[in-house]
């Protein structure tokens, strides 16, 4: 018993100098935050979710509080964030509101497989195993990557096969389309008025993408032709806008056979 309790004194002993040394190199290195840090930290929405640009939430607190980041990086806290975050370190507070949109229409109704897929249900293991499961070699995989990974309960897998938006929830954090492999979800600003194309399918070859996908844009240009300002280009064999000049008189939305075409 004697050996017992020795062994615990001895440890208590140990504990206690541990302790007591633990303390004294906390005070002999400690490194004092700038109190403004803590500030900053606690306006910002704690979602951690890297659109600014930093690793989290700490890191971007930090780099406001340095002068290193400016105040409008946060599209979770917006335009009411900026603000605050102006009244406390001065700056402009202007934040321009931006929301996720899926640039494919490749459903299992429209998009045709190359076959039954076994792997890892993942768009990017698929992307790196087969190119793509579907014929369409720039659609979405179907997986949900970006599902996974929005922290908003904005995005959510149809039945269909593709994610849909909920545009009401979307912050435009960007972590969805950082995480799609296909590169296929793009983050504009609310506020875009004009028409957008639905299809990222890249293949020139008409008939090919009316083979694979049955809402793929087949580069018939009739979007450019029938554009009455002219501010429609084929560019690698997608239709792009030059929003400068679009006025969303949706002319290449009804000249579209294939309905790519849509207006925001």
């Amino acid at each position: 018993m004697s050996i017992v309790l020795t062994t615990a004194l001895l440890a208590l002993a140990l504990a206690f100098a541990l302790g007591l040394a633990l303390g004294f190199f906390k005070q002999i290195f400690a490194v004092e935050e700038d109190p403004l840090i803590g500030q900053i930290r606690e306006l910002l929405p704690g979602a951690n979710c890297g659109a600014c640009g930093f690793p989290g939430c700490d890191g971007y607190a930090a780099a406001v509080a340095k002068g290193e980041a400016g105040i409008n990086s946060c599209p979770v806290g917006g335009q009411a964030l900026a603000e605050k975050l102006s009244a406390l370190v001065g700056g402009a507070a202007e934040v321009k509101p931006m929301v996720a949109v899926l640039a494919c229409r490749g459903t299992h109704e429209k998009a045709k497989l190359k076959g039954q897929y076994i792997g890892v249900k993942s768009c990017r293991a698929a992307r790196l195993s087969t190119g793509s499961i579907k014929r369409c070699s720039w659609g979405c995989q179907g997986f949900g990557d970006c599902v996974h990974v929005c922290k908003f309960d904005a995005l959510v897998m149809g039945e269909n096969g593709i994610p849909h938006v909920d545009s009401e929830r979307c912050t435009g954090c960007r972590a969805c389309a950082n995480e799609c492999p296909q590169h296929i979800i793009w983050v504009i600003p609310r506020d875009l008025k004009g028409a957008r194309p639905l299809c990222s399918n890249l293949n020139v070859n008409r008939a090919m993408v009316s083979r694979n996908c049955k809402a793929g844009c087949i580069k018939c240009e009739l979007c450019v032709k029938n554009c009455p300002e002219q501010c429609i280009k084929m560019i690698n064999g997608i239709p792009v806008v030059d929003y400068a000049k679009c006025t969303s008189c949706g002319a290449c939305v009804t000249k579209c056979p294939i309905k790519v075409m849509a207006l925001s």
